[in-house]
């Protein structure tokens, strides 16, 4: 199947929705999320590092603000949030590299990064290509290089958050609990494959994952 074949959902929902799809994240509290996700991460000024499901690119964009030196390659399925992310980013003077393609079918050499960050995207996935995806990250990863990864709580982890009954569907969820997901991780080849963190915002629980390759 080729790439423009494939369907993906949009970085808000809907085309439509993407101008407030900034503002929204902002307000209901992602981008306290997101800078808990870096801090968590650990980069270093020297890095080369991966963000999984860039969306519209505030998270690649946060990361060579605060690291001038590291090398930044986003990637996301969504043409049209991709096309907000390089305005964005070129409004700021940043050069971040913002490709499109799909997790389980990176288009990048194996150990081509020391990081891979995502935020918010795993659960989207449907079930048969969370484990390729997390097999893609494994491979693209230096020996000893990371994997973090901040995502919604499943039903089973935390009971459900008025927001998020209006935000997320059920289905979505219902395959992100801590053990689903570490197991996926285990299953990709990480070792140390951990739930090291959680936090709870306005749209319900978030978890914080750390696996090694």
């Amino acid at each position: 199947m080729t790439k423009s074949a494939r369907t993906y959902l949009p970085a808000a929902g809907r085309d439509l929705f993407l101008p407030l799809y900034d503002p929204i994240v902002k307000l209901l509290g992602g981008g306290a999320a997101r800078e808990a996700l870096l801090a968590q991460a650990g980069i270093r000024p020297t890095d080369r590092v991966f963000d999984l499901g860039c969306g519209t690119g505030t998270m690649a964009m946060a990361i060579q603000k605060q690291f001038a030196g590291v090398e930044i390659v986003g990637l996301d399925p969504d043409p049209r949030a991709l096309a907000r992310a390089r305005k964005k980013a070129a409004r700021e003077s940043l050069t971040i590299q913002f490709d499109q393609g799909f997790g389980d079918q990176l288009p990048y050499p194996a150990a081509s990064f020391d990081r891979a960050l995502s935020s918010f995207m795993f659960h989207h996935l449907p079930p048969e290509e969370k484990g390729k995806t997390l097999r893609e990250v494994h491979r693209v990863l230096k020996p000893g290089g990371e994997f973090h990864m901040a995502d919604f709580e499943g039903p089973e982890d935390h009971k459900q958050g008025f927001f998020r009954h209006l935000l997320l569907s059920h289905a979505h969820l219902k395959d992100n609990s801590a053990a689903n997901v570490i197991g996926l991780m285990k299953d990709a080849g990480f070792a140390d494959a951990a739930k090291v963190g959680r936090r709870s915002k306005l749209f319900g629980g978030v978890a914080y994952y750390r696996a090694v390759k």
